[in-house]
């Protein structure tokens, strides 16, 4: 384990819930977290409804490229959260896991998006809380 815990934010399409977790644990953990995400069968692009979602708050996430899911993302992760990709996730003993029950944005507008970017911003708050102690 180097100096700063990783986290790892999978779901199917890498295209909207982990990206903005992503996004979020980047933004607000300040580089103290390395953050990694990916996807089980990644999308082309990252969901425009979540860009935009993001950039309301300030957030910048269109740089991104949703990324193939390997055994070495996740085995150089401290911690893996899932989003809805069920069984495609690769289990290692010894790593922190959690499943993040939330909608998918994919093909919804912004009225719903913005909902599940909130949600994820609290959860990963969270998530800092507990990763960095003090």
């Amino acid at each position: 384990m180097s100096d700063k815990p990783t986290v790892l934010f999978v779901c199917v399409h890498n295209a909207g819930r982990s990206q903005m977790a992503a996004g979020w644990l980047t933004h607000l953990a300040g580089g103290a977290i390395e953050v990694r995400s990916a996807g089980s069968a990644p999308a082309d692009q990252v969901n425009p409804v979540a860009v935009e979602a993001m950039r309301e708050v300030g957030i910048d996430i269109t740089g991104e490229q949703p990324k193939v899911l390997t055994v070495d993302a996740v085995e150089a992760s401290d911690v893996v959260i899932t989003m809805g990709c069920g069984d495609a996730c690769p289990i290692f003993p010894g790593k922190r896991y959690e499943d993040w029950k939330l909608d998918d944005p994919a093909g919804q507008g912004i009225e719903s998006v913005r909902p599940i970017r909130d949600e994820i911003k609290d959860r990963v708050g969270k998530l800092i809380g507990e990763l960095l102690p003090g």
